[in-house]
């Protein structure tokens, strides 16, 4: 029982659980930037070259050896889309982060108003000060 245990804690921490909802999140989110690659950009570079589908584009050596440039260009788009997402997505966050503290430092920490007791309290202890001088 210590393993199942052990286990329960490993999988209840928070980090984990972020975690895996990064995992989930990004699994479905490769599958959109996949779509956009194999369903938008891939055939607009087609066009281009010429080529029905990008993805096929491959240089045959023989009938047991092709180079498929094709498919590496399009993992290369991929990558590309994947980082420049992320990176907008990580500059996003930092500067929100950014204006978050700035607004914190700026806004000074206000002294907390004190109640009616609080105030007679600290006139009566005022009183006493002078009156003992």
């Amino acid at each position: 029982m210590k393993i199942l245990d052990e286990f329960k804690t490993f999988i209840s921490r928070g980090n984990v659980v972020d975690m895996a909802v990064g995992i989930i999140v990004g699994t479905a989110f490769t599958k959109i930037v996949n779509s956009l690659v194999s369903d938008v950009i891939t055939p607009v570079i087609s066009c281009i070259t010429g080529k029905i589908n990008m993805a096929d584009a491959a240089i045959v050596i023989n009938d047991k050896l092709s180079i498929r440039y094709g498919s590496f260009i399009q993992s290369v788009i991929d990558f590309l889309i994947i980082s420049l997402v992320v990176f907008i997505m990580v500059k996003s966050i930092n500067t929100l982060k950014a204006r978050y503290e700035k607004k914190k430092e700026e806004k000074p920490d206000e002294e907390p108003k004190l109640s009616n007791e609080e105030l007679l309290l600290t006139e009566i202890r005022d009183l006493l000060k002078k009156s003992t001088e």
